[in-house]
This record gives structure tokens, sequence and C-alpha cells, in this order.
């Protein structure tokens, strides 16, 4: 139980400025539904999807090496270093060759007369791929605090240059036009400023980074390089496989969507909708980030498969407390985004589901991580990819952006069976199956009450689901309460 408080203890300051620094990054999401139109907001949208990606392969499952590598000798300095030079210098290469060729980059993507994005997006993405690992270091030391609080500059910066040049800027324009601030704004810019905005944030991160930079001694290890790449290269697959798996139908909703259709536009309403799941993935970001380093260093407990197996069960409560609370409250949480974005928010319970499963994969990926199997992590991640590309090509042409949220679910609900049979044999551990079922089928189903079930009162319908949220808190109370009590004792 100690270990699992200080895994929630972690998980708590990571959340923290994840959760209140990714909630007021969230509310960019609204922000840009009132500013711009929906086809506007679907640029957005895809150009990130490619960051998201790009950022993967460029730091090439250099983390998790790092955090399984220092774990696992006492060369933690040669390790820091030959792990962060290794992506210094990819993302040194990955900007020269955007530059040179983001005129041929922005017309693959259809943006035309668009470079200027290509290269922001170019730094942005070798920036955080850079900083990468000093950041990994400062989890791997129990730094949450600094971690978390270079996080929330990053976002109050990237906010604070949203707003500065897509509403300061044309106010101060407007009330007086040959203010300076004609030398710094063009009001035909539009989205770009999005990108410019990302990009100063990243810069003032990079720059509060240099202690934890400077702290790294210039030496590179080939051999030692080698072994990690080679350890972190099938890390690599199932990082490009998991965007595969998250941001393919915004990349392929502008291509299959039939232009009748206005597929831009339906790509900028699943977008707004996608990010009403921001919750579960703050909350799995937030767990992401402490449990990685907390399984590479309780590897040798000899309590720790039980640690494990407790620590998945709760997860999957937590996420199912969040999966409820918005989607019995979802005309709450509707308000947040532009009323034009509303038809899609029949995406969202499907999202969220899939996100829960998404983190329950990664709770079960610890065993080819810890049997040294990752090449089996692969492949299953590539099974899922598979799986997710041809089900966007085969629903969205039929059902649009719903055929995405659909097909999504459908992949990490598969990979999770997966990853937990195969897993089993390689490296077992004994989750409360029983348990979790029960929570995910009560969940479930109280979900569905709440939509069999209208009132023509509001308040009548508000009453039916608090009474609906209030009873999975129960069901989990009387269920967990012996272990509950022995960790608030902690």
């Amino acid at each position: 139980m100690g270990a699992l408080k200080k895994l929630a203890g972690e998980t708590a300051i990571y959340g923290m400025s994840s959760i209140v620094g990714r909630f007021l990054n969230w509310w960019l999401v609204p922000y840009y539904s009132r500013i711009f139109l929906p086809e506007e907001y679907g640029v957005v949208t895809n150009l990130y999807s490619y960051v998201a990606f790009l950022l993967v392969i460029l730091t090439f499952g250099m983390e998790t090496g790092f955090f399984r590598f220092a774990n696992k000798n006492n060369q933690k300095d040669k390790i820091y270093s030959t792990s962060a030079l290794s992506l210094f210098g990819s993302s040194l290469l990955f900007v020269a060759v955007a530059f040179i060729f983001s005129g041929n980059f922005a017309g693959f993507l259809d943006y035309p007369n668009s470079e200027q994005y290509i290269k922001w997006l170019a730094v942005i993405v070798a920036l955080d791929a850079a900083t990468a690992i000093p950041f990994a270091n400062l989890r791997l030391e129990n730094r949450a605090v600094r971690f978390a609080t270079l996080k929330m500059v990053n976002i109050f910066f990237n906010i604070f240059f949203n707003i500065f040049f897509l509403t300061v800027c044309p106010y101060l324009l407007k009330a007086n036009p040959e203010s300076f601030v004609r030398f710094i704004y063009q009001p035909d810019f539009g989205v770009g400023y999005v990108f410019v905005a990302n990009l100063i944030a990243s810069v003032i991160t990079l720059v509060m980074l240099i202690p934890e930079i400077k702290k790294m001694k210039l030496a590179f290890d080939p051999r030692l390089f080698r072994e990690m790449f080679w350890y972190s290269f099938p890390i690599l697959l199932v990082g490009i496989f998991g965007m595969v798996n998250q941001n393919i139908d915004k990349i392929l909703i502008p291509e299959l969507v039939p232009a009748s259709q206005k597929p831009m536009e339906q790509l900028g309403i699943y977008g707004a909708n996608y990010k009403l799941a921001v919750l579960m993935n703050m909350f799995i970001q937030a767990f992401r980030y402490s449990f990685e380093p907390f399984f590479f260093s309780h590897q040798k407990n000899s309590d720790s498969r039980l640690i494990y197996a407790q620590v998945m069960k709760y997860f999957i409560i937590f996420g199912l407390l969040i999966f409820l609370g918005i989607t019995l409250f979802i005309d709450v949480f509707k308000i947040i985004i532009g009323s034009e974005y509303h038809s899609g928010l029949q995406v969202v319970p499907a999202v969220l589901m899939a996100n829960l499963f998404m983190g329950i994969y990664f709770n079960l990926s610890l065993w080819y991580k810890l049997s040294d199997k990752t090449w089996m992590g692969a492949w299953i991640a590539g099974i899922g990819a598979l799986l997710t590309v041809v089900a966007n090509v085969m629903f969205i042409p039929v059902m649009g952006y719903m055929g995405s949220a659909y097909a999504v679910l459908i992949c990490f609900v598969l990979m999770t069976v997966i990853s937990y049979v195969v897993g089993q044999k390689y490296y077992r551990v004994d989750y409360d199956l029983k348990r979790i079922l029960m929570y995910l089928s009560v969940a479930i189903g109280f979900y569905y009450i709440s939509g069999w079930i209208h009132f023509s009162s509001s308040v009548m319908q508000y009453s039916l689901n608090i009474s609906l949220f209030t009873a999975f808190i129960a069901v989990v109370y009387f269920a967990e309460k012996k272990e509950l009590r022995s960790l608030l004792k902690l």
C-alpha cells in the first residue's frame, strides 16, 4: 500500500499540473470554436495530427529506453548524455530537412503557399523532441514539482500568445490602425497565429530547461546508444502505431469525406468534440508520467505484481468516474464549445471509452517492457493500427466522423484484449477481472439507462443522472471499502 500511495502522490502532482495546465489549455478549444469557422479549425486539427506523428518519430522511444537503462545500471550520467544528444542531433537534422523542402511538404499536405506553417511546426516538433530526455530525467529523479512547473509555464505562454494575437492585436489595431501592432500582426494570417503562439511557448520552455541541460556531460557512447536504440526501436513502432490509432482519423476524414459534405467542416466539428474527452486524457497523461518510472523501479519487489494489479483496478475505477461524469452531464459540457459544433456531441461517449481502453492498454504494456519483449508490443500495436486504418476507410465514407469514433473504440478494445492474453503468458499479473468487468458493466449500464429514460423536466433528468453517478460511487465503495480504508490510513 505504501508504494501505491507513492504512485498516487506522484500522479497527483503530475495530475495537478496536467489537469490545471491542460484544462487551461483546453479552453483554447471553445475559444477557437468562437473565433474560427469549423473548416478553419479543421486545418489546426489536421496539422497537429501530423505533429503528433512527427514527435513520436523524432523521440524514437528513447524516453522508455532511458528509464529502462537508468534503472538497470549505475551509468546514469552516460545514459542521460547519450540519449539526450541523440535526440538533439536528430531534431537539428529534421529542422534542416523541413526548411529545405517546406514547399514540397506544403504541396503534399494540400496547403499551398503555407511553407511558413511547415517551418514553424518543424521547429515546434524539434524543440519538444530535444527536451524529451531532460524532462524524462526530472521524472526519474522524482522532481515532479519542477517538471510540473515547466509544463505549466509552457501552457501559460501558449495561451497568453494565442489570446494576444487572436484577440488583443485585432482590438488594438481596430482602435488605432497606426499603432505598433501593425508591424507584428496581419489580420489575414488567421490560424497561423495558433502555431506562432505554440512556437514562442516552446522556445521559452527550452530556455527554462537550460539548468537541466547544462548538467549533461557532452559524452556520447556509440555502443550504449546502439543498445538503447534497439531496445527503444520497438517502442518507436508502438508509438507510431499508437498515433495511427489516435490521429489517423483526423488525416483520413478530409480525404474520405466527399467534397459535397464539407470534409474540413466535419473535421473541425469532430476535432472540437474529440477535445471534450480532455478530462480522461489528462488523467491518463498524469498517470503515464508517474507509472512508467514507477513500475521499472518496483519490478524487483516481491509484491510488485500485486501492486500492478491494484493500480490497474483503481485506474479503471477513476477512468469510469470520468466517463460517467462527462456523459451523464453532457448538456453542461456542451456549452463549452460553440453551438455550430454541437452536432458532433454523439462522438463523445465512444471517444471517452476509447481513451479509457487506451489507458488500460498502456497499463498492460508493462509486461513487454519488463520482460524485454518490446517487439511483441510493436506487433500488437501494429495489429491495432492496421485495424484502425481499415475501419476508418470502411466507416468514414458511410458514417462520416462518427465512423472514426467507432473505429478508435474497436481498435483499443481489441488491443487491450490481445495484450492481456499474450502478456499473461510472459509476465503474469493476477488482475481482478471479476470486479473490473463488474465496474465496466455497471458504468456502461448506467450510461444507457440515462439515455433510455427521458424526462421533460431538466431537474428530473439531472436528478436521475446524479443518482446514477452516486450509485456507481456507492458500488465501488462497498466493494472496495477494506482496501480504501487501508489506503486512507497510510
